[in-house]
């Protein structure tokens, strides 16, 4: 009886740390999807392009360049 009322109140204590951990997790998904959502939206370099666009061209003529 004794062990249970440890227990219980060990878990009493514990739920409001779950309960922030939960909060934590939630606020930094949010985050990293709003991070995410920015970079996603971000131009491509015009450099970056061409490299792109050379590498296509090699592509098409057989590797040669």
């Amino acid at each position: 009886m004794i062990d249970q009322v440890s227990k219980d109140s060990r878990r009493a204590e514990n739920e409001p740390n779950v309960e922030e951990a939960r909060l934590r997790q939630q606020a930094i998904g949010v985050k990293l999807r709003h991070m995410f959502d920015e970079i996603v939206n971000e131009p491509v370099p015009e450099d970056f392009l061409d490299i792109l666009r050379r590498a296509d061209q090699n592509k098409t003529q057989g590797g040669q360049g």
